[in-house]
């Protein structure tokens, strides 16, 4: 929505991609000016004096950078320079459009007018909000993608072509395009159009049927496996070796990146283990599916719990020793059903902090299972920088790998639906008068943080 008092919403960039900080100006010539700063949650106002003829406040101030980083640092980052659109999704699509936004890349996502998105992988992106059920709001991503590198798109097979948006559209007027699908079962094959999530995809790859406990139902690894690691994950490294080929033919490609596809080639090992001892012909009875004492989790005293991996024979050793136990007394291959008992009798007998006094200095492959808050304040990740603060008290996980001769600088900034509409269209060569009257037609949404 446009604001209706006589002001106009300045959102900028310069021509490193860098966020210039938003501010609402009374045109009528008042001599304060009202700046406003969106930390992802909260908006803050900040008044400042200015008289007329004086120049607005620096947009390379700290607290200008929308994209808080540095543009020394940003001009060393792998994906420098690259222009991504992502349409608006969630989970698989918004995880890959960020895994290229931590690494350097101009990540642009188009929403739908006057929505919320419940998108929290936004960090570090552009948000522009256009209404697709119009020929001019199409009209807008399509030249957006005319000098874009990359298009992620996470519909059904068919959606984009009917939009006017398909690769065919969109590569002959930009053949160095990577044209990116990221879909549940795939652009071809009889479920191509069926809806679905996390569990179906895994359940017809055979990898749901091998987890779980030997007692209960097959149970997935929340939504892990195929929407991040198969889907989002798989399809930022289909678009990083797409761009590896561009640089070499000069040609972008269409990416078929699914969640059945990348589940199943993400559980290779499985595939390739099944007639080995680690894997049984049932589920729970293998060494590393639970079947195994010495590969399991057990509760402490205090109803906590320690992660046991003590698989090889010197790790197996000092694990006993640590418990206490007298290798004789628990002979690694001895019957496992007493041999678990015996470890789950010896947990119970001390607290976490107790059993991590045992074996912080003991290569036994034992470790607390922390909870996310724990986490995020052990000593190990805490020195390595693993996690971030985000906002007050809201701690995520920062980018892997780590590189030796490219920096990260990651914006833990959250944009709201319409964010960057205005800037986005003006650098794209729209006047204001343009901006202004596709507003009034509903054909975008440039939003503002004091008024969402």
């Amino acid at each position: 929505m446009f604001p209706s008092n006589p002001t106009y919403l300045l959102l900028g960039t310069d021509a490193e991609g860098f966020d210039r900080c938003p501010r609402t100006i009374d045109v009528n010539g008042q001599d304060s000016l009202w700046v406003d700063f969106w930390d992802g949650q909260h908006a803050k106002k900040v008044q400042e004096d200015r008289t007329p003829g004086r120049p607005l406040p620096s947009p390379s101030s700290a607290l200008c950078s929308q994209s808080g980083r540095s543009k020394e640092l940003l001009s060393k980052m792998a994906l420098k320079g690259i222009k991504v659109i992502e349409m608006a999704g969630l989970a698989p699509a918004p995880f890959c459009g960020m895994i290229l936004a931590d690494f350097g890349a101009k990540v642009i996502r188009i929403d739908q007018p006057k929505t919320t998105s419940p998108d929290r992988l936004a960090r570090g992106k552009l948000s522009v909000a256009v209404n697709l059920k119009k020929n001019e709001g199409v009209a807008i991503v399509r030249k957006l993608c005319k000098t874009a590198d990359v298009v992620i798109e996470p519909f059904r097979p068919g959606v984009m072509e009917r939009l006017g948006l398909g690769p065919k559209e969109l590569l002959d007027k930009n053949p160095g395009l990577v044209y990116a699908r990221l879909t549940g079962y795939g652009q071809t094959g009889p479920l191509s159009q069926r809806a679905g999530h996390d569990i179906n995809y895994l359940a017809i790859t055979g990898l749901l049927s091998r987890l779980g406990w030997k007692s209960d139902l097959p149970s997935p690894p929340i939504n892990l496996l195929a929407d991040f690691a198969g889907g989002g994950l798989m399809c930022a490294l289909g678009i990083t070796m797409a761009l590896l080929n561009r640089a070499r033919t000069g040609k972008g490609q269409v990416i078929d990146s699914n969640m059945v596809d990348g589940a199943a080639y993400v559980g290779s090992f499985v595939y390739q283990m099944l007639d080995s001892p680690i894997f049984t012909a049932k589920r729970g009875e293998g060494m590393l599916d639970g079947g195994a004492p010495f590969y399991d989790t057990y509760k402490t005293k205090d109803g906590k719990f320690m992660a046991v991996g003590a698989l090889e024979a010197k790790f197996y050793k000092n694990f006993i020793a640590g418990l206490g136990l007298k290798t004789e007394d628990a002979s690694q291959f001895m019957d496992w059903k007493v041999l678990r008992k015996l470890f789950a009798d010896t947990f119970a007998t001390k607290t976490q902090k107790e059993w991590c006094e045992t074996f912080d200095n003991v290569d036994a492959c034992v470790t607390p299972i922390l909870t996310v808050d724990e986490a995020v304040g052990y000593e190990h990740n805490a020195s390595k920088g693993t996690f971030a603060e985000a906002a007050p008290e809201k701690f995520v996980p920062q980018p892997a790998p780590r590189f030796s001769d490219m920096p990260l600088d990651v914006s833990n900034v959250q944009p709201f639906v319409g964010q960057h509409t205005a800037q986005v269209l003006s650098e794209l060569g729209y006047s204001a008068e343009e901006i202004k009257k596709l507003g009034k037609d509903g054909v975008i949404e440039q939003a503002h943080p004091s008024r969402v």
